[in-house]
């Protein structure tokens, strides 16, 4: 039995960046060999072990056959007559297709080096595309890597993919995980970029997919095309290290745009919530997690109401902290905040524009949040106020405070402009 260090611990070492996982392939070993080693089993579809020292993963070498449609439709062959080279060309790209013996012998058969060197990504054999989860992988590893480009024959297997209707096969589970896993990359725009160049998109992502080409009043964007927008809004999303539930947000914030009626262009009268519908669509249909669903649906509704928020009183600010959920979850408020100068900022020439909300909702949802409202419900029902008349009088109480916050910032004197207000965002 001999072992090797393969995939993308190797790929990583070479390439000098940190490597987090490593996997390791046991080359003319039998599963009885392993078990007697101390190994625990762990594959459910082939044989997988877990080494009794280390705990990291073992699989023994393998081959695989095409048996049916999808990410699971595969059978295995594992013995010890398979090779390292045969099991190295069931992998998807050449940078995943090497090894490293125990004596840090590099065993690179497909030429990954090469393509490392030359930054390119590339498929091993004409196999890759039997697997459709592999699509999704150079998407992601384009929005990790993005001064890689992809080699002009895997780019054609990937199109033959979609075409074989292979992308429909995936199910939601997976595809979610790898477009989340891609939404945080230092590039996540190339995940989408790629899908789309190769026609995934439209199939995976439709709603996103009808973004480009959705023109938009360019005094408010000036890069105009929707789909472009909501690529800057990720690259802005990216350079804040947002998480992934922020990341999502800005992905989806903008969906109603594709279903404007064309009477409305460039405007986009009412797609907040339009873009609501079509984020719990998506959401149900891939199985987003909660946290990642609800701020893209609050995201998709609120967005234009907080930048427009600097012409808001104290009345319509504590209406929209309620709204959004705000008092009681403060957390949230802030990631929808953040979702928000995405938005802002995610547009030609505004990269480096200050968004104004993110500075001054804050305090004055702490101001509203301030409010001991067990002695105003008290005093109220004391009055002889009862149910929702006692909620309005915790809401009164927050908004004198709120008032009173608003009172204490520079220039509260001097009116706001019309539409608008001190720190308004316009955003259509």
């Amino acid at each position: 039995m001999q072992l090797y260090e393969v995939g993308g611990a190797v790929r990583d070492a070479l390439l000098g960046a940190p490597v987090q996982d490593r996997d390791w392939v046991a080359v003319g070993a039998t599963p009885a060999q392993l078990l007697a080693l101390g190994y625990q089993p762990v594959g459910k579809d082939f044989p997988v072990f877990l080494h009794p020292v280390t705990r990291e993963e073992v699989a023994l070498a393998r081959t695989e056959r095409k048996s049916a449609p999808g990410y699971h439709g595969f059978v295995f062959h594992a013995a010890p007559d398979v090779t390292l080279e045969q099991d190295l060309a069931r992998r998807d790209l050449t940078i995943n297709a090497m090894a490293r013996a125990a004596d840090g012998t590099l065993v690179d058969p497909f030429g990954g080096q090469r393509d490392l060197r030359a930054k390119v990504l590339r498929h091993v054999s004409p196999a890759f595309a039997e697997d459709p989860v592999r699509l999704l992988r150079v998407a992601r590893f384009a929005a990790r890597w993005p001064d890689f480009t992809v080699a002009p024959e895997t780019m054609a297997l990937l199109r033959e993919i979609v075409d074989a209707g292979e992308v429909d096969a995936l199910v939601a589970e997976r595809v979610w995980q790898e477009i989340a896993r891609g939404l945080m990359e230092p590039a996540p725009r190339r995940l989408f970029e790629l899908l789309r160049a190769c026609g995934a998109l439209a199939r995976l992502l439709p709603e996103v997919d009808a973004l480009w080409g959705v023109p938009q009043s360019p005094e408010h964007h000036p890069e105009v095309d929707s789909g472009e927008h909501v690529m800057m809004v990720l690259d802005m999303a990216a350079r804040l290290a947002a998480p992934l539930a922020v990341r999502w947000a800005c992905l989806m914030h903008d969906l109603g745009k594709a279903t404007t009626p064309a009477e409305l262009l460039p405007r986009h009268i009412g797609h907040e919530q339009r873009g609501v519908t079509l984020a719990r669509r998506v959401a149900e249909r891939l199985r987003v997690p909660v946290e990642c669903r609800e701020l893209a649906e609050l995201t998709a509704r609120e967005h234009v109401h907080l930048h427009m928020s600097g012409g808001l009183g104290a009345a319509a600010l504590v209406r929209l902290f309620e709204r959004c959920d705000a008092l009681r979850r403060p957390e949230r408020f802030g990631e929808l905040l953040q979702a928000c100068e995405c938005d802002a900022r995610g547009r030609g020439g505004r990269a480096d524009s200050a968004y104004a909300p993110t500075r001054r909702l804050p305090p004055l949802l702490a101001a509203a949040r301030a409010v001991d409202t067990a002695p105003v419900a008290a005093a109220a029902a004391a009055a002889g106020a009862r149910g929702p008349a006692v909620g309005a009088a915790v809401r009164q109480a927050r908004e004198r405070a709120v008032a009173a916050a608003l009172a204490t910032e520079p220039g509260a004197a001097l009116p706001g402009p019309a539409g608008g207000g001190r720190g308004a965002t316009a955003s259509t």
